[in-house]
């Protein structure tokens, strides 16, 4: 399976800081908020990887993540000329995707919870094995902001409307999308909507129609946290703040996932160490490396 980071669109310029930077390359607590999404890939096992930016910011995704190869991935890079709604993803990376089955996350989202991991490798099945699209429904308080889920008695998805005045339910569909191999043909049916965006509701409710999608909901014991604001991203970054500082584990860590899932080395892991230095997250890699955190699912 393919995966893509769409790290861009008409978020990235609201506020002065995103006037200069990418709103993804800015920091969630201890990291670049692109560390999120990109752990999200890893963690199902995702080792292609396309991130997707801006012209004037592919550049510094590049600096920073390089080729992936410390990450025991493999980078590419594409630009996105304009911000044309999510679905554009496909179109921009269909040779990339290479009639394969493709994760798409957004590179403002992070998730969070313990079993998450299961859940993605599970999207990945669905999709590689069965021919099924995946995404995932979280209860919110706002759900107008987002896609929202129609749930009928028996508690099956009978539709998925995007950003609607009356919303039928309160459960939004999280920026993280899983789907097989017709997925850039699907996505070269999209027709643009109301306000020209090539919407990613759209591509799922094809799949929905087809009978081939399946929500899957997060509930208590998850977080989703969707970094569209300032405010937001405070939030979460005092979200990540209290689970670190609780745990005294970071969390979203690509080279310790690397390391888990058997990408890297301890020698690897030991020149990441030595690169943070005397950081807490240096430190923590050399604690990974020395095998003094136990292996175990917490994402």
């Amino acid at each position: 399976m393919k995966g893509i980071v769409l790290a861009g669109g008409s978020g990235t310029r609201l506020y002065p800081l995103t006037s200069v930077t990418s709103k993804q390359l800015l920091p969630v607590y201890d990291k670049p908020m692109i560390y999120y999404p990109l752990s999200v890939l890893m963690m199902a096992g995702i080792r292609d990887i396309l991130i997707i930016s801006t012209p004037s910011d592919l550049p510094n995704f590049e600096r920073l993540l390089g080729d992936g190869s410390r990450y025991g991935v493999r980078l590419s890079y594409a630009v996105q000329p304009s911000p044309d709604g999510l679905a554009q993803a496909f179109l921009i990376g269909e040779g990339f995707i290479g009639g394969d089955a493709c994760a798409l996350v957004l590179g403002d989202n992070i998730f969070y919870g313990n079993g998450l991991k299961k859940r993605l490798r599970a999207a990945v099945e669905r999709a590689e094995r069965e021919g099924r699209a995946t995404v995932f429904g979280y209860h919110v308080d706002d759900p107008e902001r987002f896609g929202v889920v129609e749930f009928d008695g028996a508690g099956n998805a009978v539709s998925i409307e995007e950003k609607p005045a009356r919303p039928k339910s309160s459960y939004a569909v999280t920026g993280l999308y899983f789907y097989d191999s017709r997925v850039c043909e699907y996505a070269k049916r999209v027709e643009p909507s109301a306000r020209g965006e090539l919407e990613i509701t759209s591509l799922n409710q094809m799949y929905l129609d087809d009978g081939s999608l399946s929500v899957i909901t997060l509930g208590r014991g998850f977080a989703w946290l969707d970094t569209g604001t300032m405010e937001s991203l405070y939030e979460a970054g005092e979200f990540v703040r209290s689970v670190e500082r609780s745990q005294d584990l970071p969390v979203c860590v690509p080279e310790e996932i690397a390391y888990e899932n058997g990408w890297v080395g301890v020698d690897e892991l030991l020149d990441a160490a030595e690169r943070y230095g005397k950081s807490l997250y240096g430190r923590h890699l050399r604690n990974v490396a020395e095998g003094g955190i136990v292996r175990e699912e917490r994402y």
